[in-house]
């Protein structure tokens, strides 16, 4: 058997050796009926045979174990019994799952396989899927996190709440995930959009992870998410601001600011992420069906023993999805109560008719809203072009450094020229007077400057 159409024993022994399994939870009004709350003829046959087959008694078999050094809440699917489907009882199984993980502040993982509601059990079945959405936004809001892992197959309900509904959604390759499960598809339904691949690429998962590979990777995100003790209530310490990686001195004019910004050779995202952090993972996707790669960098990394979350932009213009993706990432920090650091870089919003379709407006409205009401600290270091409310939107305000080859702007210097009907020759001249190096910033009280090579909170670089 492969590791992605593992029993939920195998599954449980991909990630971890010391799993103890929760009590049975008592049956509801229906747990004695031979063929369920509908009389389904031969459901309860079905349910033997089932239990003879796999050795369990329901479709799901929920424990706590440690992962990695963190305990959590597991929750695996066995996709042998009946298909890994959801009835009543795998409800009160689930339920009692969630609520034990509240009771002991503890992370949860479902280990997902199953083709969606059991039919037998008719509409029962189906609420059971608002039982579950119920149990794991209680879960939300009591600042746990959930890291899910989808199995091959994760389809219909179970991909709708416990898979796509996690805060973070790992899959194991070749995974069949999907809302549609393959019976139910069109006949001319491409099977490549059923996959673990198409669901990160479109945003709905965030990585594909080798079997061999899963249990370090799920345990390096519980450590992450958990900062390996339970959330305290005080609000956590800020980011430590990121030092200076490229120039030392300061631009002498506003366009010698837009040169350096702008020139190939300035450090970059990745190369500040990799300094200030000793281990980070990746989300990805906005959970609308997009993703920016290319634009935006968001995940949650290790800076001096504690965990930092990060939404840094690339110097790329920033595309809808970024935004989303870096809206969803300060929100689940808030919710986890850990501190966020943005890295501001980028000419701007993406401006194309795809980005307008895609509601770049609506997007980038809804970072703001999140930067505005998060409460947990954001620290905002800006290293390279700081381009209009593209850029804005990633900034804290009251909390915003920039580095000496990088300059903000209420809008591109020839962008502002040309509004303005100014000829291209006045484009340098037109730099200088928005005043938009990082000492003029700092006079007009909108940033501090950061030191090169080493984080800084000096009053002499406090407007």
């Amino acid at each position: 058997m492969t590791a992605e159409r593992a029993s939920a024993r195998e599954a449980i022994a991909l990630v971890t050796d010391d799993f103890i399994a929760l009590p049975d939870p008592p049956g509801g009004k229906w747990a004695s009926a031979p063929d369920g709350p509908l009389g389904w003829p031969g459901y309860g046959a079905s349910r033997e045979r089932a239990a003879r087959r796999t050795g369990e008694s329901e479709s799901v078999v929920c424990g706590t174990a440690s992962v990695g050094g963190t305990r959590a809440v597991l929750i695996a699917f066995e996709f042998g019994f009946l298909g890994g489907s959801l009835g009543e009882r795998t409800g009160d199984r689930l339920e009692a799952a969630y609520t034990y993980a509240r009771e002991h502040r503890l992370p949860v993982v479902p280990l997902v396989a199953t083709g969606g509601s059991r039919m037998q059990e008719g509409m029962l079945a189906l609420t059971q899927l608002q039982r579950v959405a119920r149990q794991s936004a209680l879960t939300r809001e009591a600042g746990l996190p959930q890291v899910a892992v989808v199995r091959d197959p994760t389809t219909g309900g179970g991909w709708a709440t416990l898979g796509a509904g996690a805060d973070v959604v790992l899959a194991l390759p070749d995974a069949q995930v999907g809302f549609a499960g393959s019976r139910v598809r069109p006949p001319d339904a491409d099977p490549a959009a059923y996959t673990a691949g198409a669901q990160v690429a479109a945003g709905a998962a965030d990585a594909v992870v080798p079997a061999a590979q899963l249990r370090d990777v799920l345990g390096r995100w519980l450590r992450l998410l958990t900062g390996g003790a339970p959330r305290s209530p005080s609000v956590p310490a800020p980011a430590p601001v990121p030092g200076a990686l490229g120039a030392r001195d300061l631009p002498r004019t506003g366009w010698e600011a837009v040169r350096r910004a702008r020139a190939a050779e300035r450090p970059r995202a990745r190369s500040y992420l990799d300094a200030y952090f000793s281990d980070r993972l990746a989300i990805s996707g906005d959970r609308c069906g997009g993703v920016d790669p290319d634009g935006m960098l968001c995940g949650f990394g290790v800076h001096q023993g504690r965990t930092v979350a990060y939404a840094a932009q690339t110097g790329a213009a920033t595309r809808p999805a970024g935004y989303r993706t870096a809206t969803r990432l300060i929100r689940l920090a808030d919710r986890l109560g850990i501190p966020v650091l943005t890295l501001v870089d980028t000419p701007g919003a993406a401006n194309d008719a795809e980005a307008e379709r895609q509601g770049a407006g609506a997007a980038i409205a809804e970072l703001f809203g999140a930067v505005a009401t998060a409460r947990t600290p954001l620290t905002t270091l800006v290293i390279g072009e700081g381009g209009s409310g593209g850029a804005l939107a990633l900034a804290a305000p009251g909390r915003t450094w920039a580095t000496p080859d990088s300059y903000f702007s209420v809008i591109a210097p020839e962008s502002a020229a040309a509004i303005l009907k100014r000829s291209p020759r006045e484009v340098e001249a037109t730099a200088d007077q928005l005043r938009i190096r990082p000492q003029d910033l700092v006079e007009l009280g909108v940033i501090r400057i950061t030191e090169a090579h080493g984080t800084q909170d000096n009053p002499q670089y406090r407007p």
